[in-house]
């Protein structure tokens, strides 16, 4: 543990900003995997829908540097990709 205040502090903001990342990154898992689950069941409708909540999360965690924005426009890039394969 540290000894200095301000190092003490930083410690708490590092741990919640984790918590933080932590839930938006499941989130985005979240909503690829239902991407990837309507493109299975063929589902060209709830495959675009599912793709646009994707994107807002990705661009979201992008913005607030949870992902890197090149991994954001790469994760969007694949789904839509896989959408318009169909």
């Amino acid at each position: 543990m540290a000894n200095i205040k301000s190092q003490k502090k930083r410690i708490r903001t590092n741990e919640a900003a984790h918590l933080r990342n932590k839930e938006v990154k499941s989130a985005i898992k979240t909503s690829i995997r239902s991407v990837h689950k309507a493109i299975n069941d063929g589902d060209k409708d709830s495959a675009e829908t599912a793709f646009a909540v994707a994107a807002r999360r990705l661009d979201k965690a992008a913005g607030r540097g949870v992902i890197h924005r090149n991994q954001a426009a790469n994760r969007k890039s694949g789904l839509a990709t896989a959408i318009n394969a169909m």
